[in-house]
């Protein structure tokens, strides 16, 4: 079932132009012309989201969101602010009223595009009928930068994986790459001569073979207002250099909505093997919680209910850590599944102090946590 967008807004111009932007897309849109006829709407539908105008008449978009708010069930639902002022005023009295963000108008169709796929998981129409890209998949980088030390940052940022990167210095050369061989998502330089970068972005958007692909900005950290000028004009997001690897590889599988669940989760031999890289971060940890709950339930489905939780590649435990293991934990407790940990000594300890419980089963060897659930298993690999 495609997902459903509400449009709230008293311009007709404007509805058409939100319906016209998600056409191509797997979803819904449902429209009103006041937050009177939204509200209604809202009720009826249950929307995933709602693109709402600040100022209409009979009910305006303040009120209409009040409302929303006070209503159990529609109070979850996330909104997008439409408003025609830019004024710091009126941004700050927008992000009291607890939108998820904000489009100030005039705006391109990209750009409203960007904005809700931030909030919702947007899928093209018929994309359902081809298999899902995975993380180890191959995926096709093309990096348009004149500095050649930047694309071997990229290189160096997805070594590791089957992910290709290519570099060429010019909007032209990129152009002509895109029109023998199609990358999957491109990272363009907004420093390029000339405002280059933002040429190219305007290229591919009005091409039909590439306007649909995914379009990162490359600016460096403290360019705040270059990632502004990106982000209105519709880019798909910003990479700021130096590259950040954990940042770079979880933009790109957000924006290609890349599986990355085999990275951690494994059947094998009858358990279910859950394994933590060397390099966990915040980023990982948030990657393992978007899929644990339904990589358990699956493996529970299919009948298995044993569960390794290995943490032997990880030389520190840190807060991060312990939260994911309780909740790996508690989740294990809720399906009444048996679960073994194995981690390091140091990592071992470092978890126990931190945590304090006795369901830290923490095992130094990888056959004494399989033991321990009563199967055996050859070493992990």
């Amino acid at each position: 079932m495609g997902r459903k967008i509400l449009t709230v807004d008293d311009s007709k111009t404007i509805r058409m132009i939100v319906a016209k932007a998600f056409k191509s897309f797997d979803c819904e849109v449902f429209e009103g012309a006041n937050g009177v006829e939204g509200l209604a709407v809202a009720a009826r539908e249950k929307p995933d989201i709602i693109v709402l105008d600040f100022t209409m008449p009979i009910m305006d978009g303040y009120e209409m969101l009040s409302k929303l708010k006070a209503d159990p069930d529609l109070k979850a639902i996330p909104v997008i602010m439409l408003t025609a002022e830019a004024g710091r005023e009126q941004v700050l009295k927008i992000a009291k009223l607890g939108v998820r963000d904000y489009v100030i108008k005039p705006f391109k169709e990209e750009l409203i595009i960007e904005r809700v796929s931030r909030v919702i998981d947007l899928k093209p129409r018929g994309e359902g009928m081809m298999r899902a890209k995975s993380y180890d998949d191959v995926i096709e980088v093309l990096v348009v930068d004149d500095k050649p030390a930047i694309v071997d940052q990229v290189r160096n940022a997805v070594s590791g994986t089957n992910w290709k990167v290519e570099g060429v210095p010019a909007p032209g050369q990129a152009m002509d790459h895109c029109a023998a061989s199609l990358p999957d998502v491109i990272l363009a330089s907004l420093s390029l001569p000339d405002n280059r970068g933002y040429t190219l972005f305007q290229m591919l958007r009005s091409a039909n073979r590439t306007k649909s692909l995914p379009v990162f900005g490359l600016t460096v950290k403290t360019d705040t207002d270059q990632q502004a000028k990106a982000q209105q004009s519709g880019f798909t997001g910003v990479i700021t250099k130096p590259i950040d690897s954990d940042e770079l590889k979880s933009r790109i599988c957000r924006s290609l909505n890349l599986d990355t669940s085999q990275r951690y989760f494994q059947q094998k031999d009858g358990i279910l093997l859950m394994t933590l890289p060397g390099d966990f971060s915040q980023a990982v940890s948030n990657e393992v919680s978007a899929h644990l709950r339904v990589k358990v339930t699956s493996a529970v489905d299919a009948g298995l209910d044993k569960m390794v939780i290995d943490l032997s590649q990880l030389k520190k435990a840190d807060i991060t850590l312990i939260k994911l293991g309780l909740a790996t934990i508690q989740l294990c407790h809720e399906l009444s599944i048996k679960y073994s940990m194995i981690g390091s000594e140091a990592v071992c300890q470092e978890c126990n102090n931190y945590a304090e419980t006795k369901d830290w089963r923490l095992f130094t060897k990888y056959q004494d946590a399989t033991a321990q659930l009563g199967i055996k298993l050859p070493a992990a690999a």
